[in-house]
């Protein structure tokens, strides 16, 4: 049916060129379809009629504009017609039977008919007005349920965001604290989040992931485990137990076994002088200078959800009194590089860092638009940056 209603909206989108209203007649009667011709020619509407005579022929016939259906067929009668034939994805459909009543009338446009005419009352104006109005009223609610599905998809875009990419909460206004995201190409988030909370013993926690994958999916297993790590940085579990923890949410929650989550995250002493890096399967972060560096990365662990042995042990840096740290997802280094098929890599983002640092102003946006500019448009995978500073 999706071919169907493709065609439909090509035919609607064309209106430079006008075309006949494709319309089908279900009509066991012979002499019946002849007189509806001749009500559709008084009309003058521009028609191309298509005529069957059962309700299952019809069912293989609806790529039209209107099907104008008799409730008393050989294969089925009454509403129940009327009933069959929507449920097979008919567009607009005016009843044109010899059952008369109200209540029946009443009956079939609460199933979804457009409109409820008795053959002996109808003439070719009231006919072609009503497979006028039809087809515009049924066009108008397509409209409708398009922008209706328009919003609620928006809705749910800004609930998942709020889920991947809170506000970072941190009291200690003297921590530079920065974070951004770009979505990929089509607009939809993918599994990328972030967070920054500080503890009340004045530690700071910030954490960037990265499902796999690219999609609502991800993005939704990407919002648990975003709050499921807030969650257990608020209720103070000790450091060296989340990515354990959070590893067993994802296993929990994930709906394919091979799904797994890549992360980083910063455990930042209270005195501001040193962190602890922890890694599961992600890029490593920068240590931002003159020239900017990766930090060490003999402390590497697995990604979360993969079966295999091995934890994640902290590497403790020492900072001094002034530092700052760039963390971010792989959608920056897998970024292709304008006419070749290079990616921009370590060695890429280190220079764009770099170049960053030197312009000043907000550095996590200088990054996002320079990998982006590089990259020719908008990145093929969502991107996410979390920039944490000190001054002493």
């Amino acid at each position: 049916m999706s071919e169907v209603r493709a065609e439909r909206e090509t035919r609607r989108g064309s209106a430079a060129t006008p075309v006949p209203i494709r319309l089908l007649l279900v009509e066991d009667d012979e002499g019946d379809a002849v007189l509806v011709r001749e009500h559709l020619a008084d009309a003058g509407l521009d028609v191309d009629l298509s005529w069957v005579r059962s309700l299952d022929e019809a069912i293989d016939h609806l790529n039209v504009d209107l099907v104008l259906l008799d409730l008393g067929l050989p294969d089925a009668m009454g509403i129940g017609a009327l009933e069959r034939l929507l449920a097979a994805g008919a567009p607009a459909v005016v009843v044109l039977t010899g059952l008369s009543g109200t209540d029946i009338g009443l009956q079939a446009v609460a199933a979804g008919a457009q409109d409820y005419l008795v053959k002996g009352e109808v003439d070719g104006e009231l006919l072609g007005r009503s497979v006028r109005y039809a087809i515009q009223r049924r066009r108008l609610e397509d409209t409708d349920r398009a922008l209706y599905r328009s919003l609620v998809r928006a809705e749910e875009v800004n609930r998942l965001e709020r889920a991947l990419l809170p506000t970072p909460s941190v009291v200690d206004q003297r921590l530079e604290v920065r974070v951004g995201y770009r979505a990929g190409r089509d607009g939809v988030l993918g599994g990328d989040f972030y967070d920054v909370v500080e503890r009340p013993d004045g530690s700071v926690l910030a954490l960037v992931g990265d499902v796999c994958g690219h999609g609502p999916d991800e993005a939704a297993l990407g919002a648990t485990l975003r709050t499921a790590w807030r969650t257990l940085v608020l209720a103070e579990v000790p450091t060296v137990d989340i990515f354990g923890l959070l590893e067993r949410v994802l296993i929990s929650e994930r709906a394919r076994p091979e799904i797994f989550t890549t992360v980083c995250m910063l455990d930042v002493t209270a005195d501001r002088s040193a962190v602890d890096l922890y890694l599961a399967g992600h890029p490593v972060p920068l240590l931002l200078g003159e020239p900017s560096a990766l930090l060490p990365t003999h402390g590497r662990g697995r990604a979360l959800g993969i079966p295999v042995s091995g934890g994640w042990a902290p590497v403790r840096l020492e900072l001094g009194p002034s530092w700052r740290i760039l963390l971010y997802t792989d959608g920056v280094l897998e970024a292709t590089v304008t006419g070749s098929s290079d990616r921009v890599g370590k060695t890429g983002l280190l220079r764009i860092v770099d170049a960053a640092v030197v312009a000043q102003g907000d550095l996590v946006d200088r990054v996002l638009h320079d990998v982006r500019q590089l990259h020719g448009g908008d990145l093929v995978d969502d991107a996410a940056v979390v920039v944490l500073g000190w001054r002493g």
